[in-house]
């Protein structure tokens, strides 16, 4: 592909390069994830590696919209299936382990937790949220094998390469052991899907597109762009009481998205382009509720300047590939 192409690209109606274009691609159908809490903990919050966990992060781990912890994982899955098929009557699943962090056990706890999932009907695999470092050899081994027999996705949250903020924010892992994490699954070919964040205490635009920058060189085959949502009883509360954090505009927050899809190579996958947060525990930005609103806007923007995900990107540095 050309340094900087002229024409646009289109995935489906869109100006980059949605999961959902890139599941029915993959399956020829609907494919949506079941949020799941298979109910582990986090090594930032039980002292292994710090406490008190990301100042961002709330009570369920960042799960706030998975399955209730107090069921079992078939009943969660189909509960959250269940409620998913009232939009999407037909379709098919990837089961999402997404509260606190998922490789975070022996492998045979893992095994149990994954496996049961696997074996649900419609299920064709699994997306796996988890941090950098709760990755050893013997977890990334049996993640190689999952990925042999089924559709695997990795999510890692990286959040921003400023070590600054990731002090700030108590991240407990510096940005040179997210990319050792990669260069592990990607040995294995697995597909790894980057967690970043905008509107993080004390950055600038600058700093929040340069986090964009590096991902758009990581051999990572998906990005989730997540707006800072901040919410009540989280660490960050009192850093936003200290003013150190100013709330993103709408606006500003969609020139940061589609500056930032200008940047990313056309292979990579787009998972997310802002986040959720239950309404009852959102202090801000409170614009956020109106997601269907932002992403036209970020629609809108793409087609008023008429860009697309890839047009200033360069291939020095590629995206791994599918």
């Amino acid at each position: 592909m050309n340094a900087i192409t002229t024409e646009p690209l289109l995935w489906g109606d869109k100006r980059f390069h949605t999961w959902n274009y890139e599941m029915r691609r993959q399956f020829g159908e609907k494919v949506f994830k079941v949020m799941l809490d298979a109910g582990f903990t986090c090594p930032n919050r039980d002292g292994k590696i710090a406490t008190g966990g990301c100042t961002f992060c709330s009570a369920r781990g960042s799960g706030d919209f998975a399955g209730r912890r107090r069921d079992d994982l078939v009943t969660q899955f189909n509960t959250i299936r269940d409620r998913q098929h009232q939009k999407w009557p037909d379709a098919k699943y990837i089961g999402y382990f997404q509260a606190y962090t998922n490789t975070y056990a022996p492998v045979d706890e893992l095994r149990e937790y994954y496996e049961v999932i696997l074996q649900q009907p419609g299920v064709v695999g699994l997306s796996i949220a988890t941090r950098p470092d709760c990755l050893p050899d013997d977890v990334v081994e049996y993640l190689a094998e999952l990925n042999e027999r089924t559709y695997l996705w990795v999510e890692m949250g990286l959040q921003t390469i400023h070590e600054s903020t990731s002090t700030l924010i108590n991240r407990a892992h510096d940005t040179q052991c997210y990319t050792e994490a990669v260069a592990k699954l990607r040995k294995h070919n697995i597909r790894t899907c980057a967690h970043i964040i905008y509107g993080l205490p004390q950055e600038t635009d600058d700093m929040m597109i340069e986090t964009g920058k590096a991902v758009a060189a990581m051999d990572v085959q998906g990005i989730k762009i997540h707006l800072l949502h901040l919410m009540r009883k989280t660490p960050m509360v009192k850093q936003y009481e200290a003013g150190l954090l100013r709330f993103l505009e709408q606006d500003e927050y969609i020139k940061l998205i589609v500056d930032t899809l200008e940047l990313l190579p056309p292979e990579m996958i787009v998972h997310r382009l802002t986040g959720d947060a239950p309404r009852d525990l959102l202090i801000g930005p409170m614009w956020s509720l109106k997601k269907w609103e932002v992403l036209n806007a970020i629609d809108a923007e793409l087609k008023r300047r008429d860009t697309w995900q890839g047009k200033l990107w360069t291939p020095a540095s590629p995206a791994g590939q599918l």
